[in-house]
C-alpha cells in the first residue's frame, strides 16, 4: 500500500509510506492464524516517522502506545504500560504484567513499544515476553531502531515469537510533496525543489520537516507563493551534517 488514495485523511501525520507500512504490520498480526506468533518488529533509522507512524496508528486503531525512555526502571515500564490502557497500576511488576495480559486479552487492542531498542536488558525483555504470554495471543509489535532486529536475536524467547519484520522506507518524492502540502500549504513548490530537498534531506521525514520550515521562512522574507529552483538558490538546507570545527575565534 502506496497510501496515494488517502491524502484526504491527512490530519497532522501525513499518510506516509510508514505509516501504512505499519498499518499493515498491526492487521497482519492481529488476523493471523491462531497457531501462529503474535509479536512483530517495525525497525529503520531514526528520522524515518516510527513514532509519528504509531501515534497515529494509536489513534486510529485504538492501539495501546508506549514510548519507552531509556531512564526507565523495569517497574517504571510496567507501570507506564498499564496506565497507557486507562488502568491504574498496582502491587508488584508480576502483578502489573498480570494486569496488563489481562487487559489485551480482553480488548484485543494492540500494544506498541516505541523505543523498543532500549528494551535490550534481560529484566525488560523479560517482561515483553512475560506480557506476550499474560495476553492468551495478543498483538506486541517492537518498533525501534535499524539494528532492533539483530538485537533481539540475543533473547530467542522473544526472537522465535516474532510473526514478521518490516523495515521502515525512506521518503520518495511523493511523499515529500505531501508533507509539503501539509507543512507549506499556501506554497506552490516545484518538483525539483522537492526533489534537491529529499536529497539534502537523506530521505528522512524529519529532516524533509525541517527543510520545509526553512523553505517557507524563505518563502516570507522573499514574499513568494510559487518556488521554482531559481528561487532556492541562496537557501542553506539542513542535512544533518554537524558543523566543521572553527578553530580560534
Amino acid at each position: 500500500m502506496d497510501g496515494a488514495g488517502m491524502v484526504n485523511r491527512v490530519t497532522t501525520v501525513a499518510p506516509l509510506r510508514n505509516v501504512m507500512l505499519l498499518t499493515e504490520l498491526i492487521e497482519r498480526v492481529r488476523n493471523r492464524d491462531d497457531d501462529l506468533p503474535g509479536m512483530a518488529c517495525f525497525s529503520g533509522p531514526s528520522g524515518l516517522g516510527k513514532t509519528k507512524a504509531a501515534a497515529w496508528n494509536a489513534n486510529q486503531y485504538d492501539c495501546c502506545h508506549v514510548e519507552m525512555k531509556e531512564s526507565w526502571s523495569a517497574r517504571k515500564f510496567a507501570s507506564k504500560i498499564v496506565e497507557a490502557m486507562g488502568i491504574e497500576p498496582r502491587g508488584t511488576i508480576g502483578d502489573m504484567v498480570e494486569q496488563a495480559g489481562e487487559e489485551l486479552a480482553k480488548s484485543g487492542r494492540p500494544l506498541l513499544l516505541d523505543e523498543a531498542h532500549l528494551l535490550a536488558k534481560p529484566r525488560l525483555i523479560g517482561i515483553v515476553r512475560d506480557l506476550y504470554e499474560s495476553s492468551a495471543g495478543g498483538t506486541v509489535i517492537l518498533i525501534g531502531e535499524e539494528m532492533l532486529p539483530q538485537t533481539l536475536a540475543r533473547w530467542e524467547r522473544v526472537h522465535n515469537r516474532m510473526l514478521d519484520w518490516v523495515q521502515a522506507q525512506p521518503c520518495d518524492l511523493r511523499e515529500a510533496g505531501l508533507l509539503a502540502r501539509l507543512k507549506c500549504p499556501g506554497l506552490e513548490i516545484s518538483d525539483e525543489v522537492l526533489q534537491l530537498i529529499l536529497e539534502r534531506s537523506q530521505a528522512r521525514a524529519r529532516r524533509i520537516v525541517v527543510n520545509l520550515r526553512k523553505l517557507s521562512e524563505h518563502a516570507l522574507s522573499e514574499d513568494l507563493t510559487v518556488i521554482g529552483m531559481a528561487d532556492v538558490k541562496d537557501v542553506e538546507f539542513f542535512t544533518g551534517e554537524a558543523p566543521r570545527p572553527r578553530g580560534n575565534i
